[in-house]
């Protein structure tokens, strides 16, 4: 699986994304009528996002699909979670939401949202896991690959 990084600019709110790609590996089937583990996780920073909200009770919403890249396979099912808060200078605003592990689809889910209270909401280091379930001797032998999208908008 690939990531890439992508800024988003949405009424003048801003998202950075950064990390490493994640190359999961399956281990081998040494016995006959054997099946996958099936799930699989990366580091709990595998992504960092920095997102700000401007202005005076502002708020931002965090969202997420996965783009195949060039091919995926729809019996393997990406997951994600927020770890952690980050880091942040602003001490009444809060992140909120997408801690426990939500299914990824090719279509925008919410992850967290981000409110700014009496400042700019400013975070870095939000870290990100991934998971993956799914895996089977049933899918066909290949190489799959997607691409995880992270946007910020208004609520």
């Amino acid at each position: 699986m690939s990531i890439i990084s992508f800024h988003n600019l949405s009424a003048q709110r801003t998202l950075t994304v950064g990390g490493n790609n994640w190359t999961v590996t399956v281990p081998s089937i040494t016995e006959a009528g054997t099946n996958y583990t099936g799930t699989y996780e990366s580091a709990t920073n595998q992504i960092l996002l920095a997102a700000s909200v401007p202005l005076l009770l502002s708020s931002g919403k965090v969202s997420v699909h996965y783009e195949p890249n060039p091919t995926w396979n729809s019996n393997i099912i990406l997951h994600t979670r927020r770890t952690g808060d980050g880091t942040t200078l602003c001490v009444l605003c809060s992140i909120t939401g997408g801690t426990a592990y939500q299914i990824v689809t090719t279509v925008d889910i919410e992850l967290f949202r981000i409110v700014a209270v009496l400042a700019l909401a400013s975070y870095s280091n939000i870290p990100i896991q991934l998971q993956l379930t799914g895996v089977s001797v049933t899918i066909p032998a290949a190489t799959y690959n997607s691409r995880m999208v992270f946007t910020i908008s208004a609520l």
